[in-house]
Order: C-alpha cells, then sequence, then structure tokens
C-alpha cells in the first residue's frame, strides 16, 4: 500500500505527465457529458423501445461502442465509428493506391495528408450513417420524435448535429493522442465500453439473485478473469528471432578498432492484426442485417446471420476473423522487406543464409504463429455466444469476448506503459517490480 502510494504522488510530481492526465480526464468527462444529450426534437422519456434494442442484437455491439449514446439518441449517436471506419478505409489505400503509399513515406508531411483525408473521408462516412440513423430514429422511436419540428426540419437538424458531434469526438481524440495519454480513439472507446460495465454486472447479479442461484455471479467473474489473462497473453505475445549484426571497423581516437557483433531480436507478435479482424468481420455481418430490413430479403437463412446466439452467425464470423487475420498479417508484415533491410544493416539470422533465404524463413515463422492467433481470436470473439449458452445475458456477455474485451485490455496496457516510461526516464521505480510493462505500442514493429 506504502508503495502504491508513493507512486501516486511520483505520478502527480511529474508536471508534463500531471498535464497530460488532467487534459485526458477533462477530455473524457466532456465526451460522457454528451452522451447523455438528446438530440433537438427528441423526447428522452420515450425512447424506451430503442434502449431495448440497444441491448441485444447487433445493435448492442452498437451501442457498447458508443458507450450508450446510441440507444439515448444523443449528440454523440454516432460516436467515434465514423472516424474509425474512414481511418481504415486510408489504411488500406496507403497498400494499393501508389498516390497514397507515396505520401505514407513521406514522413510528417505525408502523415498530415493523410490525417486531412481522413477528416474528408470522415464527413462523407458520416454523414451516410446519420441519415441511416435518422431513419432508423424515424421507425424505431414510437412517439420519441416530437412533432414540435417539421420532417425536414428535423431531418436537415439532426443530420448536422450528428456530424459536428462525431467530428467533436475525433477532435477531442486527435487531442487526447497529441497531448493527452495515450491513443485518444481508442481511450474514447474504452471509456464508453467501461461506462456500460457496473450496469451490465449489476443487472446479472441481480437476475441471479433473484433465481436464487448464488453460486453462477461468482463463477462468471471468475470465468471473466481467466479469460482476460488469456487475451493479455494475445496482445503480448511474441516469438522473438535472434538477430547477429556483423562486426564493423569503426575509427576511434584515430585508430581502426571493431564494433558490431551485437546480438539483438526480432519481435514477431502472435497476433500482429491487433483487432481490425473482429472489425471487419463484424462490418461485414452487419450487412445481412441491412439486407433483413428490406422487402424479400427476410429469409430463414438471413435471420439466422442476424441472430449472435445462432449457430450459423458464429461459424461465419469465425471463420471471416481467421481468414482476415491472415490477410491483414499479410497486408502489415512484409518479409522481403525485412530481410532487405537486414542485408543492408549488416544483420543476419545465425543458419539462415541472407536475402531471399532469410525472408522465406521470417514468412514460414510467420505462417506458423499466426495460425494460433487466429484461432485464439476467433474463439475470443464468439465467446459471448458461448457464455450466452449457459444463461448469462447478453449486455454482460459482451465483456467476456469479441472486439471490446480487446479493445480494452491493449489500451490499459498502453496507457499504464506511458505512465511508467515517463517514470522510468525520471529515475523513478516503475509500476510494477517484476519487469516492464509491454503494451501494443510498446512492442516493436515488424515492418523495419
Amino acid at each position: 500500500m506504502k508503495k502504491f502510494i508513493t507512486t501516486l504522488r511520483n505520478i502527480w510530481g511529474i508536471e508534463e505527465l500531471r498535464q497530460r492526465i488532467i487534459l485526458t480526464l477533462g477530455l473524457v468527462l466532456i465526451y460522457r457529458v454528451g452522451t447523455f444529450i438528446a438530440l433537438p426534437g427528441i423526447d428522452p422519456n420515450s425512447l424506451t423501445r430503442l434502449a431495448d434494442q440497444g441491448k441485444s442484437g447487433l445493435m448492442g455491439l452498437v451501442n457498447l461502442f458508443a458507450g450508450g449514446a446510441f440507444s439515448r439518441a444523443s449528440i454523440f449517436a454516432l460516436g467515434i465509428m465514423p472516424y474509425i471506419s474512414a481511418s481504415i478505409a486510408v489504411q488500406l489505400l496507403t497498400i494499393v493506391v501508389p498516390q497514397f503509399q507515396k505520401m505514407s513515406k513521406e514522413g510528417e508531411s505525408g502523415r498530415r495528408q493523410l490525417n486531412q483525408w481522413t477528416r474528408i473521408l470522415t464527413v462523407i462516412v458520416t454523414i451516410f450513417q446519420g441519415m441511416a440513423y435518422v431513419k432508423y430514429l424515424q421507425n424505431s422511436t414510437n412517439g420519441a420524435v416530437t412533432t414540435l419540428l417539421p420532417a425536414p426540419v428535423f431531418f436537415v437538424s439532426t443530420m448536422i448535429v450528428l456530424t459536428a458531434g462525431t467530428l467533436f469526438v475525433m477532435w477531442m481524440g486527435e487531442r487526447i493522442t497529441d497531448k493527452g495519454l495515450g491513443n485518444g480513439v481508442s481511450i474514447l472507446i474504452m471509456v464508453g465500453i467501461l461506462a456500460r460495465f457496473p450496469g451490465a454486472t449489476l443487472q446479472e447479479f441481480t437476475s441471479r439473485i433473484t433465481l436464487g442461484n448464488l453460486v453462477a455471479p461468482v463463477l462468471e467473474i471468475a470465468f471473466l478473469i481467466i479469460v482476460v489473462m488469456l487475451v493479455i497473453l494475445l496482445v503480448q505475445g511474441t516469438r522473438r528471432i535472434p538477430i547477429q549484426y556483423a562486426k564493423r571497423n569503426v575509427i576511434q581516437g584515430g585508430r581502426m578498432m571493431q564494433g558490431g557483433g551485437t546480438r539483438q531480436y526480432l519481435p514477431l507478435k502472435l497476433n500482429a492484426s491487433g483487432v481490425m479482424p473482429i472489425i471487419f468481420a463484424q462490418a461485414i455481418m452487419f450487412i445481412p442485417a441491412t439486407l433483413g430490413q428490406m422487402p424479400g430479403w427476410d429469409t430463414g437463412f438471413v435471420h439466422s446471420l442476424n441472430d449472435i446466439r445462432g449457430f450459423w452467425y458464429n461459424l461465419f464470423d469465425f471463420v471471416l476473423i481467421v481468414a482476415f487475420t491472415y490477410f491483414y498479417t499479410a497486408l502489415i508484415v512484409n518479409p522481403t522487406q525485412i530481410g532487405d533491410e537486414m542485408k543492408k544493416n549488416g544483420g543476419f539470422i545465425p543458419g539462415v543464409k541472407p536475402g531471399s533465404k532469410t525472408s522465406e524463413f521470417i514468412d514460414s515463422v510467420i505462417s506458423r504463429i499466426t495460425l494460433p492467433g487466429a484461432l485464439f481470436l476467433g474463439i475470443v470473439a464468439i465467446m459471448p455466444s458461448i457464455v450466452m449458452l449457459f444463461g448469462v445475458d447478453q449486455s454482460f456477455a459482451l465483456f467476456f469476448g469479441g472486439s471490446s474485451l480487446i479493445i480494452m485490455v491493449g489500451v490499459i496496457l498502453d496507457t499504464l506503459q506511458t505512465v511508467e516510461t515517463h517514470l522510468l526516464n525520471r529515475h523513478y521505480d516503475g509500476l510494477t517490480s517484476s519487469g516492464r510493462i509491454k503494451g501494443r505500442q510498446g512492442m516493436a514493429q515488424v515492418s523495419m
């Protein structure tokens, strides 16, 4: 306890770190307040049906990422998701479009250009998602849309407010990234997810206790802790390949001496693709939900793909995640480039010839470690559906896996690592006595 208090004092005593923490907490507070401000023309007391839809099905997943703002029809109802969609699109464009590839290699100026394209695309995505959300409100709220505003005025005003809200959330995320503590977008998503955890836990415990089952809540919490520990292993798991650098002749003090000859390691992550395969898979799984709302498309098969508890939904979701894990890993990890950079810098893997043989060896290692990583990621993604089979409520089951759990674990590890880095740079003790905390950002990138 004494060490914990001392660590808190050390953290607060670092002026730069203190300012970053205050800025981050302040912007997070503004974001949470905004999720409770209803859109103009909406009666918050009549959103019962919308709130019920936000607790189950695919809408429950959307509402989880928005921190409940989706079901409350707030000014931040779309949250940061349009910005994430735009960022993913720009990231893919940097891989397949030569002009974007050139910008990505131009350093800081190229990064600013890509950020500008991301903001423009965010506005476009927000407009389309805002139109769909307005239509959704008009069809699902049962009187929540008041008659004080004419329909055209309500449509235009809601579109403007939703677009401005998403851009403001995007700005807050960028401010946290530049002046705050960690990646702002990830922190806002994590806060939105964690905000629903106490209510979901209380609801699950209350329902279990009402039925007279006192053992189930304890077992559920114990299983949740085990799942979190396994996800931490998935996020931090790496395969370290030793790299030997050849000795070189260097001049020191006017004398020729041999230098170098050091051994380093190339860390290849067990899950190099992060949470992206789950996000891609869920985006595709939203297509059946959209088709199901169209006349003539509400067939039995399409309906089965909308049931997150069903067999076909989870089978397709699992297969898509495994496939996207291999696809996205192949996009972001280039064994040929890694081998060429190692050869250029005089590095080699012991027992492997430099050049093409090194690239082939790295590619084989990546293929072997990606398989267990992809399977584990797929299991984590469908874990909420598995625990729901045992009677766990969906609002609480969503915390047992999926992108929400991986995001929370990754963001918390990154934030703790950022704090620890500030402490160690000023010669304070770290947050743990067993070693340094490793987050996603702390892992070396495989693309050299």
